[in-house]
């Protein structure tokens, strides 16, 4: 805990049998309560590892729900657990566990209610191995959703993010997209809502074992966000009124 608050770290995993024990070995447990591990349907061993080094809530889908379905899990079982702030941390060892004390302070201190672990600030993004390409489209698409949800973050497509529990119940994550669009939906609705966003200077690896997606896969992802800033747009004007914005209902 920090002042009290409560810490939980979820971790959306996807065939991270490879990778998971060197995750998890670094988040810091003295400030850390609670891992929360979701396995999407995995093919491989990320179960039978997670059993092994004693991760203690262990959920397995019966079938592959998305990531955006992975992380609806995921924020659910932080709730019900009690968590006051969220972590949410990729098992593939993208992004460095050791920020998460950071990550929390600033949430634990009322600095910020979200914080991203942003692989441009600082340059981390080509220096740890990001391909050009998509270091190009990642500052395409942030300068786009900059202008039409009038925000000035360095980017919204990092898997490292913090959340405070009064964000994530104020927001229905539920009406998002069970597919990669749902962190941009999300970040989103929190903008919507009027909650600002801290950012912090994140390494990231860019290696064989790390996650990653195909061409198809980023072209539609790509095309999600431009409807998911769109919307968000013309939703502040006006002249939609979609669920998303809406309030979750209370179950």
């Amino acid at each position: 805990m920090i002042n009290g608050k409560k810490i939980v770290v979820v971790l959306p995993a996807y065939n991270a049998g490879q990778t998971l024990e060197i995750t998890y070995k670094e988040i810091p447990f003295d400030i850390v309560d609670e891992v929360v591990l979701v396995d999407d349907r995995s093919r491989d061993n990320t179960v039978e590892v997670a059993h092994q080094i004693g991760i203690k809530h262990v959920i397995e889908h019966e079938r592959n729900k998305g990531y955006g379905g992975n992380q609806k899990t995921c924020y659910d079982t932080a709730l019900k657990l009690g968590g006051d702030i969220v972590i949410m941390l990729h098992p593939d060892y993208q992004y460095t566990p050791l920020l998460i004390q950071s990550m929390a302070y600033m949430i634990a201190n009322n600095v910020y209610p979200v914080v991203l672990g942003s692989r441009i600030l600082g340059n981390g993004a080509l220096k740890g191995g990001m391909p050009l390409i998509k270091y190009i489209s990642n500052r395409g698409l942030t300068l786009i959703q900059n202008i039409l949800i009038n925000q000035k973050l360095s980017e919204y497509h990092t898997g490292y993010r913090a959340f405070s529990k009064e964000v994530l119940n104020a927001i229905d994550y539920h009406a998002n997209s069970d597919d990669f669009v749902f962190d941009n939906q999300m970040m989103s609705q929190i903008i919507y809502k009027g909650f600002p966003v801290g950012e912090i200077t994140c390494p990231t690896k860019y290696f064989k074992e790390a996650s990653s997606i195909n061409l198809s896969r980023s072209t539609v992802y790509a095309l999600g966000v431009l409807k998911t800033s769109m919307s968000h747009f013309m939703n502040k004007l006006g002249i939609l009124h979609s669920k998303r914005y809406q309030m979750p209902k209370v179950v």
